[in-house]
């Protein structure tokens, strides 16, 4: 693989920006999933999430909590800064060669592994992630990837290190 050189590091505000924006992103599409396949209640996402955090009681309600959503939101936002620092480890020493697609193709397969680590792994200590097993919560996994690794590709203040 000519286009991987093992030794440059991350612009790590590059990176944090590019995982809390595809965060973002993958939190309104999920808005929009739970919505459709919670019967229309938007807050049933806030509460499976919160629940991470605050435990499985959080799951007893289902309205809206302004705790719950805004222990949600941080997690949330935590989880895609991180998420986005990992990927920016995995695509920075991308050089000539990794145009666009190189970088959306290690995006998907990094939000595949996200959706095989969060639906099907961590579900041993989270289970009531396991009925948001399917097609659709990939989707909204592998555009959290694209979207993080080409605004990372983006924002990266190393631009003139990356071909057009």
């Amino acid at each position: 693989m000519h286009s991987y050189h093992g030794q440059r590091l991350p612009d790590w505000p590059a990176a944090a920006v590019a995982g809390l924006a595809a965060g973002a992103i993958l939190m309104v599409l999920e808005l929009f999933w739970a919505m459709l396949a919670g019967g229309g209640n938007p807050w049933v996402a806030s509460h499976m999430i919160a629940a991470i955090v605050m435990g499985s009681d959080t799951l007893k309600s289902s309205g809206f909590d302004l705790t719950v959503v805004t222990v949600a939101l941080l997690a949330h936002y935590v989880l895609g800064m991180v998420f986005g620092l990992i990927l920016a480890t995995i695509i920075a020493p991308f050089r000539q060669g990794s145009g666009l697609i190189l970088v959306a193709v290690f995006g998907a397969v990094f939000g595949a592994v996200l959706y095989l680590l969060n639906f099907h792994a961590m579900t041993h200590f989270f289970p009531w992630f396991i009925e948001w097993r399917g097609t659709a919560t990939l989707a909204i996994h592998l555009i959290f990837g694209v979207t993080a690794a080409l605004l990372y590709r983006k924002l990266d203040r190393h631009e003139s290190y990356w071909p057009l």
